[in-house]
């Protein structure tokens, strides 16, 4: 989906660049082709400032948006949900980082999170990158308690497990 996303704003790298901040931030286009969060209107011109573009290249972005049945669909009904990664250093929580081979095989949440829980392991959050809207998706999950070396070693060594990292 991503991918089929990107390719109609081909011609234009900036426009590219807007359509992923909005995917990636859970940003949303209302009918006034707004970028807004929730009820929340985020002014194109921080937009633009943030990936280096003119406003009007946000502009452009969003009517193109709302002039696409498929692009308006998807952009405004996404949304974003709050994340406990950037807070875990602060809670005293830890933040286990899953990278692997194949993001579509199935099970790869519920092979992580089993694991956990048989060590007691309380999660507070998962939070799972779309293999669809990013080029290199990974698992976050975030535990109330560190993971001890052992877990680490044998989640390491699951066939689909390319790296997996702590914070």
């Amino acid at each position: 989906m991503f991918d089929e996303i990107m390719r109609k704003f081909e011609g234009s790298p900036s426009q590219q660049e807007v359509i992923r901040l909005l995917l990636e931030r859970g940003f949303s286009v209302n009918d006034e082709g707004r970028v807004v969060s929730g009820g929340i209107e985020i002014p194109n011109t921080g937009i633009a400032r943030e990936i280096g573009v003119d406003r009007r290249v946000v502009d452009s972005t969003t009517s193109a948006i709302l002039d696409d049945e498929q692009l308006r669909r998807i952009f405004q009904n996404i949304s974003s949900i709050p994340s406990l990664m950037d807070l875990a250093p602060v809670l005293d929580l830890s933040v286990l980082t899953v990278e692997v081979a194949d993001a579509d095989a199935p099970g790869i949440v519920a092979e992580i999170t089993s694991r956990l829980a048989d060590r007691d392991i309380s999660i507070r959050q998962t939070i799972s990158e779309d293999p669809e809207f990013t080029d290199d998706p990974k698992l976050y999950v975030v535990t109330d308690e560190p993971i001890p070396g052992d877990l680490l070693n044998e989640l390491s060594s699951l066939p689909f497990v390319r790296r997996i990292s702590i914070a």
